[in-house]
């Protein structure tokens, strides 16, 4: 196939820059990538290494291994795309195989309820992959400029609007899913083989037609929606139901919350746009970002609109320089009032005022739960997702014995489900000689405390995260414990500033910002609505507890005793909270 010439960029008339020109000659997707899948080098060029990553993939090197003088310990980083969380037992079963046999040990469970895989090496990636896709996953588009995992809530109870909002979770990603992409995809891994695919429904597919019409076609047919260039950046979307925000919906590119009546059906979504929470320190254009209002749309519509929404982006946003290249970006710059209207020419139909909402709560369904239909499910606290050992050793013979469903959580915790009420106390008794006699009620500080990987494997971390998340949530529940506070506390933590962990929206955000040097930002609410704000640029962390205790002492003083930290902070001022975090 000839490359796919790449016009000027539609928003600006400039000329493409080399991002943009790589994607539009990759024969969507292939190139460099097919080249040099079995050319003995242990590792890929930068430009195949960027096409590789709309198949799931990262290139990283162990940098605990670097050494002067020798060559890196390269390594591939894989990613699922796995919507609302859900893994079957036969995939759970083949990914537990593959990291044991081709990776470094161990699965993690993303905040964006998907399992990673690390210490894959090159030459062991296609069977990898391969073995993936046979078994009923993929990692397609679980990386790159294209839509992301579609989160849902992992609960798998049957009541409510929980079944409506994961099969819409589902149709986006299949209505989103690339044409011509998904045929490299499937031709590089698997040698073109379809026998696995099960089909979107028809409903999905008479959507997904669409994109050949009007503006919502991007000009290439074998590409409808995306065209040669794909999106500008990485796109992302949540679904959840009134109440739940256990997928941190306004970080979203789209949230939408899934109204349903009495007996489940569902009526329609309120939508939230152009949220999002990467950011570069010392760039001042960068930020993090909550998603804005749009309104309400019936079911029958909300599909449609998803599809108009990744139009208007790809139209739209930035394709110069890719730090301004996120949709949140477009609506801080244009106004959502520009972002209606504009809307209009993809989407004819109509977007009504937001019906009313509860009050969220971020839930995280540990513990014990009714599933429904006599079945059960058992919510599991992973710290920092992190599944090894004889933990991971017991979870599959578990799965195995019983055939159980896994579903991940954005918090990076795991839910067995489908469990038989013979099967339960057999089952709880096995999980109590893993460690999990008390899934219902982990360490208050570590229940909703979560981390990116950080070192060694990003090559983007600046400092530590994943691996001493556990010991700062240690001194930190010292700290509380020494001034009699019971209440708990919204830790995020990440390794650099592009926000992987969330941790703009944490009451307590550390930031790397430097070797064991972090930034400190307050004031976001353990209900996930308020974006925090960066009170410190670099807080060692040997100075955490000091820094900390008089604005804890404070709190602890001043504030009743339903008042959240960051609640509190938001009701002092910059200025006071400031003046309580004078560093020793």
């Amino acid at each position: 196939m000839p490359p796919t010439p790449v016009a000027d960029n539609p928003s600006t008339g400039s000329a493409p820059t080399k991002f943009e020109a790589l994607k539009a000659a990759s024969g969507h997707l292939k190139e460099p990538l097919l080249s040099e899948l079995d050319n003995g080098s242990l590792n890929f060029s930068e430009s195949a290494v960027q096409i590789l990553k709309f198949h799931g993939s990262y290139q990283q090197d162990n940098r605990d291994n670097r050494r002067k003088g020798t060559d890196k310990d390269w390594q591939m980083m894989l990613r699922l795309r796995s919507p609302g969380g859900r893994i079957p037992p036969d995939l759970y079963l083949a990914l537990d195989e593959l990291a044991d046999r081709l990776g470094n040990g161990t699965l993690r469970a993303t905040t964006r309820q998907a399992f990673q895989m690390h210490g894959i090496a090159k030459a062991d990636l296609r069977e990898v992959i391969g073995t993936i896709v046979r078994s009923m996953g993929s990692t397609l588009s679980a990386c790159g400029d294209i839509n992301r995992n579609v989160m849902a809530p992992a609960t798998p109870s049957s009541s409510g609007g929980y079944p409506a909002a994961r099969q819409l979770a589902d149709d986006i990603a299949d209505l989103l899913t690339p044409q011509a992409a998904e045929g490299s995809y499937l031709d590089l891994w698997v040698d073109g083989d379809l026998s696995y695919r099960i089909k979107p429904r028809l409903s999905v597919r008479r959507v997904k037609a669409r994109q050949a019409e009007g503006p919502l076609f991007s000009g290439d047919a074998a590409e409808p929606l995306y065209g040669a260039t794909y999106l500008p950046r990485k796109f992302k979307i949540a679904v959840t139901v009134p109440g739940d925000n256990s997928v941190d919906l306004l970080t979203q590119d789209i949230g939408l919350v899934l109204f349903s009546d009495g007996s489940g059906r569902p009526l329609g979504c309120n939508v939230y746009v152009g949220g999002g929470m990467g950011r570069t320190h010392n760039k001042d254009e960068t930020f993090a970002r909550t998603a804005d209002p749009l309104g309400w749309v019936a079911i029958e519509h909300v599909l449609d609109l998803v599809q108009a929404i990744a139009a208007l982006q790809r139209d739209h946003g930035d394709r110069q320089q890719r730090r301004h290249a996120r949709m949140k970006y477009l609506i801080q710059d244009r106004g959502v009032a520009w972002f209606r209207e504009e809307l209009k020419h993809y989407f004819p139909q109509p977007i009504a005022r937001l019906r009313q909402e509860p009050k969220v709560k971020l839930l995280d369904y540990l513990g014990w739960n009714r599933q429904g239909d006599g079945l059960w499910f058992v919510g599991l606290p992973l710290i920092c997702g992190r599944l090894e050992g004889q933990t991971k050793v017991g979870l599959r013979q578990l799965v195995a014995t019983y055939q159980l469903d896994v579903r991940l959580t954005p918090n990076q915790d795991l839910l067995l489900c489908n469990i038989g009420s013979n099967q339960r106390k057999g089952l709880a008794e096995a999980l109590g000689r893993l460690g999990f006699d008390a899934p219902e009620a982990p360490e208050p500080l570590a229940r909703h405390a979560i981390a990116c990987p950080a070192l060694p494997t990003c090559g983007l971390a600046i400092t530590e995260s994943e691996r001493i998340l556990p010991q700062v949530l240690e001194r930190v529940q010292v700290l509380l414990t020494s001034l009699g506070i019971e209440k708990s506390i919204l830790i995020r933590m990440t390794g650099c500033p592009n926000g992987c962990a969330r941790p703009y929206m944490a009451e307590i955000g550390l930031v790397g910002s430097g070797v064991e040097s972090y930034q400190l930002w307050l004031g976001g609410t353990p209900g996930l609505t308020t974006l925090a704000r960066p009170f410190l640029e670099k807080l060692p962390l040997d100075e955490l507890e000091a820094t900390l205790e008089p604005l804890l002492r404070a709190w602890k003083q001043e504030a009743g005793p339903r008042t959240s930290l960051g609640d509190w902070v938001n009701k002092q001022g910059d200025a006071r909270v400031k003046s309580l975090l004078v560093q020793p």
